[in-house]
């Protein structure tokens, strides 16, 4: 079993402890499926990634991501913890702003602003719920149908029924059964705005200084929203920070004008950690999903 180099970054966080770590082995040639989804249990991470040579001429490098449950086909903190990670160890990419990850979604462009990276959300399905599925959803959360402004399963790659509620209030005083939801099969993900009387003057001063890639108004924004993700049916009670969970999310409430088109999320707060996820919907209506990343632990694992 050969050494192979390996990095434990946090993600959506520029603190240690306070964001959502991904193992990230970087290089993963010579494993098999077995092997990759043993390490992603052992690590018991919420997604383990593994960095691999890439087929495609367009991509920097390779990238397959594993939950302790099963494979995934895109997710977005491994997406900025693996880049991140590849590019502390020595990465090249093509160009040396933009790197591209390949990946079972496809390509997916990452932007590189100073020490932030910000990945270009994937398109995203939408439908809507059955009532009967959204009601058993409601009520495994512990919440009231009032509770609900609105519902959208959004799939990006993973798939979330997504919930917006009527405040960030409510999103940080849930109580979810997650044995409920583990045996409805369903990822669920809820948003609440703060302070949600005054929202339309909160969207207005976000979209002034909310500004994504900005190092200094940008970074020191506060959150809009409050975000939670909870995915019982592949083994995480609750993610702390979810990329492309916030992804589909503001793809959908941009759309709908609930959110500017910059602005600042805030995730893992109920967990005790500080997640900042930086959104921003560009002139060309690509929108762009970032943050700051560290490095916790760096070495060699034995695989």
């Amino acid at each position: 079993m050969p050494n192979r180099p390996f990095a434990q970054i946090d993600v959506f966080t520029a603190q240690p402890g306070y964001g959502n770590p991904v193992a990230v082995v970087l290089d993963g040639t010579g494993l098999d499926d077995a092997a990759m989804q043993r390490f992603a249990r052992w690590t018991n991470l919420s997604e383990t990634t593994f960095v691999l040579p890439p087929t495609d001429a367009q991509a920097d490098y390779a990238l397959r991501i594993f939950t302790p449950g099963g494979e995934l086909p895109f997710a977005g903190h491994p997406t900025l913890g693996s880049c991140f990670a590849w590019l502390a160890a020595g990465g090249q990419p093509k160009s040396p702003d933009r790197i591209v990850q390949q990946c079972a979604k496809g390509l997916i462009p990452i932007l590189r602003d100073g020490e932030r990276l910000a990945f270009a959300a994937p398109p995203s399905v939408r439908s809507a719920p059955a009532p009967e599925v959204l009601a058993q959803v409601v009520q495994a959360l512990g919440l009231t149908s009032a509770q609900v402004q609105r519902a959208q399963l959004l799939d990006n790659g993973p798939a979330w029924l997504t919930l917006q509620l009527d405040s960030a209030d409510t999103v940080l005083a849930l109580e979810p059964d997650h044995a409920q939801l583990a045996k409805l099969g369903r990822k669920v993900g809820v948003a609440g705005v703060y302070q949600a009387p005054a929202a339309t003057h909160l969207i207005s001063r976000a979209s002034r200084e909310a500004r994504a890639f900005s190092a200094s108004a940008g970074r020191a924004a506060s959150p809009l929203i409050e975000v939670r993700a909870f995915a019982a049916p592949i083994g995480v009670p609750e993610d702390p920070v979810t990329g492309s969970l916030n992804a589909s999310l503001a793809q959908w409430l941009i759309d709908l004008g609930e959110l500017p088109v910059r602005y600042v999320a805030a995730q893992g707060t109920a967990l005790g950690r500080a997640g900042r996820v930086h959104v921003e919907r560009d002139a060309k209506t690509q929108v762009w999903v970032g943050g700051d990343c560290v490095r916790v632990i760096e070495g060699e694992v034995r695989l």
